[in-house]
Parts: structure tokens; sequence; C-alpha cells
């Protein structure tokens, strides 16, 4: 197993991490299996997208909008009840298809993680690829 590390600067942002996944498939010297992505936080996920900065924008504003302001239970511990509810929501895991020593995504496909409650200085992806016969 691989952990990416990855630092955030916006409440909410997208941060591509696919380069860093093929880095995982490379040392992993694994030719065909999956390649299984896991967010070690509540307050962020994983997503596939495309890497296009307006289509990030408004990924970001659609995520600040998904819940409506409201009195969440949760926000009295830490006022971040929205960010918990929106990475229910969009999910923590991916499983990749390894194919040749290759992730098989599509060719407008990125892997991000998505910040839902930063700035924070240190989020974590636990990246694990697995090897299966073809």
């Amino acid at each position: 197993m691989k952990t990416i590390t990855v630092a955030s600067t916006q409440p909410t942002e997208l941060l591509d991490i696919t380069s860093n996944l093929h880095d995982a498939v490379a040392e992993a010297g694994i030719q065909e299996g999956v390649c299984s992505v896991f967010c070690l936080h509540t307050t962020s996920c994983i997503l596939v997208n495309e890497n296009e900065p307006g289509l990030k924008q408004d990924f970001e504003a659609v995520v600040r909008d998904l819940l409506p302001q409201a009195q969440y239970r949760h926000d009295c511990l830490d006022n971040n009840a929205r960010s918990h509810l929106t990475a229910g929501i969009v999910g923590c895991n991916l499983m990749i298809p390894v194919h040749q020593g290759r992730l098989v995504l599509g060719t407008w496909q990125s892997v991000f993680f998505v910040e839902l409650d930063g700035p924070r200085p240190r989020r974590s992806v636990a990246v694990q690829v697995i090897p299966c016969s073809a």
C-alpha cells in the first residue's frame, strides 16, 4: 500500500491525483489488476471527472450549494456537517482497472481528491494496486 499526501489551500478544492496514481501503478509493477483509491478523511472525497478549469469551478460551486445552510446537529462540534454530508454523497473510494501496467481511464478522465473542509496542510489517500489474472 502507498499513501498519497496532498495539501489544500481553499475551503472547497479539486486536487488532481491522477499522476500520483500512475506512479503507484508503475511502482507496483503489476500488469493486470485494479487500483484501489481510498480517502482517509470524512470531510473529503474521491471523484473521477474532466480536469478543465471551468468544470472544476462549476463542481466546486455545486458542492458548496449541494446542501442548504441549516442547523445540522453535528455543527455544534466543529461546524462542518455540510462537508461530512457532501463527502458521504460523493463517496470516499474508487476501483480503477489496470491493464498492461496502466490505469484504464477515459480520454478526459482524471482522478481528484476533493477537499470539502479546507484549507488543510495534510490530507491522505490510501492507494493499493491489486493483481488479478486477465
